[in-house]
Order: structure tokens, then C-alpha cells, then sequence
């Protein structure tokens, strides 16, 4: 893999100042400056490949559950509350059943880049213009978090989209980008510590991707530096993360890793390197997929969440909230390994390894991005 060691280093040390407030949302007329060439994560032209696997088993299965969605009209909410609760608390059950919709909107787009059907773009659509004129960008990243399955429909379908939506979605973007750069700036002058748990991973892998949304070269550059930055706090010279130490559960290893990845993706498809290239404490993003490894292809294994320093999780424990005692259970690690396989093809057999051990199924529009080459 091509490495960038002497840009990162420039990039690393460089300030980046961010404005003194969290910018408000632009106007219309702001909307203009992005690209319409500008991606996340999915190229164009990885895109257009797509249809090329309608005939896959990962294109049969994620077609069958499209065509269930079509059916379903949006749930869109103002506010999504799920981080923090246990189940049946606040509005965390309403929260869960809404946010169903953000991978349907992946779905539905895969499901119109697999056929050229305009009944899935017109669904996919649907669901996005619901959201983005109802949802209202509050910076918790772990309520929003699965937002990025949005950011990637629109990836799949911009081209297709009506001119209001692609406003409206590129409003949003701007929201989302500059809001959590600025939090993370705000943040590390105050030193909150929230800037090197799982917290910060997720922040970044939202601001990033939709900096690249919009072809923003300043906020890429923000985000690239946050990003970095977030390496070498977070990941040891061994490739432990801060969170296993704090949680004490491998859950939150993958939990950290899996934003952390999908960034280095997005970067990866934009020609750069965040993968390998290790910090100046001497750690990677590689490092770490490497240290959870073991775990995963179970030759080590893991009683989760004994020593907890966090008191939700052990009353998450006594609720019986799922993988909160008792061993980890690797199959939760596959979409990781998924993400691992697009960033190098060395980590297929280890997530081959996993899915025959474990009897579970990877994700459907995971697998069809590395069928063609993502």
C-alpha cells in the first residue's frame, strides 16, 4: 500500500484553526459551491460498476429486501435519542424504529444502481428529502453515527436526484461538517476527554465524510488533521484502543474501529493513505484491526465489561441489554472486517474466517462495493 509518512507529518503538525463559533447553517445560495463530481466514499465510476453484479447472491438478497421497502413511508423525527438510555427509557424506542429508515436509503440506492429501476431512486429520494427538511443536526455522534449510511446514498444517487434535494443535502452536509469540527476544536482546548474514546472516532467519521461530500478542500484538511490527531491519542504502540482499557469490552474496540476505518476509507478513495501510515506515537489504524485479530478469529477470547469504569454499562449489564456480560461474540466484528477487506485485500480470509465460524452473514452492500473493486 502507498504511503504518504511525509505529507501526514506535514498535516499533523499544521495548525488549523476553526471559526470562534459553530458556523449556522448556509444559505441556498452557499449550496453552489460544492461539486457535483464530489463523493464521500463511493466513486462515480465504482458507482456505475454496480450493475455489473445483479446477478450476485449479495445483489439477490439486498434486491429482495428493497423491494420491501418501497412499501414503507419515512418516519422522519426532529430529534433521535438512543445514546445513553436503556430500552423503553425517553424517546429511545421511537428512535430506534425512525432510524431504520437511514439504511433503507442505502438500500433503496444500491437496489437503483443494481437495476437502473427509478422506483428505487424515487424511494431512496423519498426518504432522504423526508429527513433533511425534518432532522435537525445535534452533534451527539453516537445518535447519529448511522447517518453515514445516508451519506453514502447519496453518493449512489445524487446524479439522479431532483436540484431541491441536492440543496437541501448539501445544506446538511455543511451543518454536519463544520458543526463536529468545530465541537472537536472547541473540545481540545478545553481538554474534554471525550477527544480520544469512541466518542471523537465517530465525530470524525461524520465530519469527514461529509467534508468529502462536498469537495470542501478546508474541511477536508480539518478533518484529515482530526483524524490523525485522534490515532495518536486513542491507539497504543500495541494497537489497543483507549477504549478497551476504559470499558473493558472488546465491543468498543470495534466500536472505535469502525468509524476510524470508514474514514481512512473515504480518504483512501480520494487517493490519500490513513490507513497504515502510523502517528507519531507509532500507531495505525492497521495496527489496531491487526490487535483485535485474535478475538475475532476466536484463537482469544474476552469476558466483556468486568471492570467497566463507565456505571451505564453495568446498568446496561442488569438490564439485560445484549453483549453487556458474558464473553464477545465475533461475529460482531464482521462488518469490520468488511470495511478492512476494501482497505486491503490481505484481511479477506480473516473475514472469511469469521463468517464460517460464526454461521453470520456479512452486509449485502458491503460485500457488492468489494465485488467491484471499491
Amino acid at each position: 500500500m502507498t504511503r504518504f509518512a511525509p505529507l501526514f507529518f506535514t498535516i499533523f503538525l499544521a495548525t488549523l484553526p476553526l471559526d470562534p463559533g459553530r458556523a449556522s447553517p448556509p444559505s441556498d445560495a452557499d449550496t453552489t459551491t460544492d461539486s457535483s463530481t464530489s463523493f464521500a466514499l463511493i466513486p462515480p465510476a465504482v458507482a456505475d460498476q454496480i450493475r455489473n453484479e445483479a446477478a450476485t447472491p449479495a445483489a439477490v438478497n439486498l434486491l429482495k429486501e428493497a423491494d420491501e421497502d418501497l412499501a414503507i413511508p419515512p418516519d422522519p423525527q426532529k430529534v433521535v435519542r438512543t445514546q445513553g438510555s436503556l430500552p423503553h427509557e425517553g424517546i429511545r424506542d421511537e428512535s430506534e424504529l425512525a432510524e431504520k429508515d437511514w439504511p433503507r436509503m442505502l438500500i433503496l440506492a444500491m437496489a437503483y444502481r443494481l437495476t437502473g429501476d427509478p422506483r428505487y431512486l424515487q424511494a431512496s429520494e423519498r426518504v432522504i428529502s423526508a429527513w433533511v427538511d425534518v432532522y435537525e443536526v445535534d452533534f451527539d455522534p453516537i445518535d447519529e453515527t448511522n447517518l453515514d449510511k445516508m451519506i453514502l446514498a447519496y453518493d449512489l444517487t445524487r446524479s439522479g436526484l431532483s436540484q431541491p434535494t441536492q440543496k437541501k443535502m448539501t445544506k446538511f452536509l455543511r451543518t454536519m461538517a463544520e458543526g463536529y469540527l468545530h465541537d472537536m476544536e472547541k473540545e481540545k482546548k478545553k481538554k474534554v476527554d471525550t477527544d480520544i474514546n469512541n466518542w471523537e472516532s465517530h465525530r470524525i467519521k461524520l465530519a469527514t465524510l461529509a467534508a468529502y461530500a462536498l469537495g470542501d478542500d478546508d474541511l477536508i484538511a480539518k478533518a484529515r488533521h482530526d483524524f490523525h490527531k485522534q490515532i495518536s491519542v486513542n491507539i497504543k504502540r500495541d494497537g489497543s484502543v483507549e477504549d478497551f482499557y476504559t470499558r473493558d469490552a472488546i465491543h468498543y474496540v470495534v466500536y472505535d474501529l469502525e468509524p476510524l476505518i470508514t474514514a481512512a476509507l473515504a480518504a483512501k478513495a480520494h487517493g490519500e493513505d490513513w490507513f497504515d501510515v502510523p502517528a507519531p506515537g507509532g500507531a495505525s489504524v492497521e495496527q489496531a484491526v491487526d490487535w483485535l485479530t485474535p478475538f475475532a478469529l476466536g484463537k482469544k477470547t474476552h469476558e466483556e465489561f468486568v471492570h467497566s469504569r463507565v456505571a451505564f454499562d453495568a446498568a446496561r449489564a442488569k438490564a439485560g441489554v445484549e453483549g453487556f456480560q458474558g464473553q464477545w461474540e465475533p461475529w460482531h466484528s464482521i462488518h469490520l472486517y468488511q470495511f478492512a477487506v476494501l482497505m486491503d485485500p490481505k484481511y479477506a480470509p480473516t473475514l472469511q474466517q469469521i463468517i464460517a465460524s460464526t454461521g453470520h452473514a456479512p452486509d449485502d452492500a458491503l460485500t457488492l462495493l468489494a465485488q467491484v473493486g471499491l
